[in-house]
């Protein structure tokens, strides 16, 4: 008996190291970012940020690898991995989060272990301290 494979086949957007874009991007696939966003950014599955791309304003995705530079808030609902030459100034929220050494982070980190996103105004931080 012949057994048959079905091959899924994940999409996967690509934004180019040189492209420049102001607003917000959002989409259900994979997306794979080298350029420069002003704006946010939104995707249901796997984002990778190249060591060329840059990121200023939120980003929102499933699972992320940072090798550039994100300037902004970074939600997660599932692993985070900062690579050795990422640079974040902003706040994590993730599930899971992987630090590789010579990642530059400036910011806090929340995790939480159910991948629910919690939301803490500022004003409760600041009355923590």
């Amino acid at each position: 008996m012949a057994k048959t494979f079905e091959q899924s086949e994940v999409e996967v957007n690509r934004i180019v190291s040189g492209t420049k874009i102001k607003g917000d991007i959002e989409t259900t696939s994979d997306l794979r970012f080298e350029g420069m966003l002003t704006g946010n950014l939104k995707t249901k599955g796997k984002l990778i940020i190249g060591s060329t791309g840059e990121v200023k304003g939120e980003v929102d995705c499933k699972n992320c690898d940072v090798e550039g530079k994100i300037d902004g808030k970074i939600i997660v609902s599932e692993l985070l991995t900062l690579k050795a030459t990422s640079i974040i100034i902003g706040d994590i929220v993730a599930k899971r989060l992987a630090i590789e050494p010579g990642a530059k982070f400036t910011g806090n980190c929340q995790m939480t272990d159910e991948g629910i996103i919690p939301q803490i105004p500022r004003e409760e931080k600041k009355a923590a301290k």
